[in-house]
């Protein structure tokens, strides 16, 4: 199996499956990350409203949540960083928002900052990818797109 072989026909029935897949949008054919990233929008809108001290500490929870699914996704799927699993993109995405007010424009501009990076793989992203495998592997390089994006994101609304 490679990082794009589809998704084994029943593999969303077990629910650390469907939750590393992103709800199924990791099995959509084309862009899986960008659409498992627009499923962390979902997770977004309501956790907006959170203080901040509990948005990071429920990110945080997810992002530990993730290296477990995720781990336990890839070793049934027997392939590294499948690109159906997008648990990472969700969380990556979360990071991204940290304090971010509630508006259209910032979760737009978040959204593309964070594809950007996590397509781009800037270093040490690039060498995370590489070099840490499982689940911890799989979520770190989001990990740290999602700060770099955050990062642009938190400039640019300071600039405005």
């Amino acid at each position: 199996m490679n990082k794009n072989t589809p998704i084994p026909q029943g593999f969303l029935k077990n629910p650390i499956h469907l939750l590393a897949l992103g709800f199924g949008s990791g099995c959509v054919p084309k862009m899986p990350g960008t659409v498992g990233t627009l499923v962390g929008i979902l997770f977004y809108l309501p956790m907006v409203y959170l203080s901040w001290p509990v948005y990071i500490g429920v990110t945080i929870v997810l992002f530990l949540l993730g290296v477990w699914l995720c781990e336990v996704t890839v070793n049934h799927l027997g392939v590294h960083d499948h690109g159906g699993i997008v648990w990472d993109e969700i969380v990556g995405f979360l990071i991204t928002m940290t304090a971010i007010p509630p508006d259209w424009r910032f979760v737009l501009l978040g959204f593309v900052l964070f594809r950007l990076f996590d397509i781009w793989k800037p270093w040490p992203i690039n060498w995370l990818d590489r070099k840490v495998s499982g689940g911890l592997g799989i979520m770190l390089d989001d990990l740290v797109a999602g700060i770099y994006a955050l990062i642009i994101l938190q400039i640019t609304i300071y600039l405005l």
